[in-house]
């Protein structure tokens, strides 16, 4: 099986103005088709040369041959053409681009945005596409990945996050990964001249997330059986409940759980074993589940998991008719914790 070509490497190329015929960019993650993409459009052709050069076509309305009838377009006093399809999830009949890709034109850069899907890597067309361009999937990322996301995108802007804000962020905006680099630059725009890390207390000042009293928190009280601290937080949870739903809270702790019982899995019980189990691009990430796992069995985990999960359906509704989400979730971290 081939090597998947990574996003990184797609930007170095282009970055070096090494262009293939066919960008083919597909996948349930938006964020770096939309970020390819865009970087195509803006860095391929001179701004004088775009307005005769660079067409954007929408699959809601056009089709294959559409798009080779453009692609097999030369460009106009440039060097190349830019020929970008949106929504291509949309086209119908996409395997007759094959006739296209057997013989692609070498001044045109084709790209295709097929977002919430993929391409039958078995059938003709995925394999004329790696012949000759690049097939790209753009998975999503799982929430342990996130604080590696959140540092590498800030290192790219020059500036560093403490571990604690980093896991605030994640926590707080999750996986869209297009919302967490609109936070992340509001945020960088706020930093004082001269200051290039960002810290919990100023996530605190801009963002509105409490320092002290968040689900990283918890989840933290709660792998060291800080029984004291956890009913601190929750009980600011009950006060606050427009800014700390339960869902939330529940997906925090059930992806944490998850996660801990892979780790029991780890061929290694180091952190760059767990670390690699988990697929986490720091190893300071694992230190976290090394704790968890020297306060709790694996027996003692898949019961907390199914407790999470009860408490998840307890919360909308199923055999439940009294209790609040207070309440629920005050009774889960004490069967968590004891």
């Amino acid at each position: 099986m081939a090597k998947e070509t990574t996003y990184e490497e797609i930007v170095r190329d282009l970055k070096n103005r090494v262009y293939k015929p066919v960008y083919y960019l597909m996948g349930e993650e938006s964020y770096y088709i939309d970020k390819i993409s865009e970087y195509i459009a803006q860095t391929v052709l001179r701004e004088e040369e775009r307005e005769f050069n660079q067409t954007v076509l929408y699959g809601s309305d056009t089709d294959v041959s559409t798009i080779i009838n453009a692609a097999r377009r030369y460009p106009m006093m440039a060097e190349r053409q830019v020929v970008i399809v949106k929504e291509a999830q949309q086209i119908k009949r996409m395997e007759d681009l094959v006739f296209y890709l057997q013989k692609p034109l070498r001044t045109t850069v084709l790209v295709i945005c097929h977002k919430n899907g993929l391409l039958d890597r078995r059938k003709k067309l995925a394999a004329e596409i790696e012949k000759v361009g690049v097939l790209f999937e753009s998975k999503k990322i799982k929430e342990s990945q996130l604080p590696g996301f959140i540092t590498s995108y800030l290192k790219r802007k020059s500036v560093d996050i403490e571990p604690k804000a980093s896991e605030m962020m994640a926590e707080f905006v999750g996986t869209d990964l297009s919302r967490m680099a609109g936070e992340l630059d509001k945020l960088v725009i706020t930093l004082s001249a001269g200051v290039r890390r960002i810290t919990p207390e100023q996530i605190e000042r801009n963002i509105g997330i409490s320092k002290d009293y968040n689900n990283y928190e918890l989840r933290s009280a709660i792998v060291t059986k800080d029984i004291l601290k956890a009913n601190r937080i929750i009980k600011y949870f009950s006060e606050n409940p427009k800014t700390n739903p339960i869902q939330m809270t529940l997906s925090v702790l059930f992806g944490f759980f998850s996660n801990l019982m892979l780790a029991y899995y780890a061929p290694q019980k180091t952190e760059q074993g767990i670390a690699a189990q988990l697929g986490l691009k720091a190893t300071w990430q694992a230190r976290e589940y090394m704790t968890a796992m020297r306060m709790y069995s694996g027996v003692k985990v898949m019961q907390i998991i199914g407790e999470i999960r009860y408490c998840d359906a307890k919360s909308k509704g199923v055999d439940n008719v009294s209790l609040s989400d207070a309440d629920l979730l005050r009774e889960l971290v004490y069967k968590i914790l004891h």
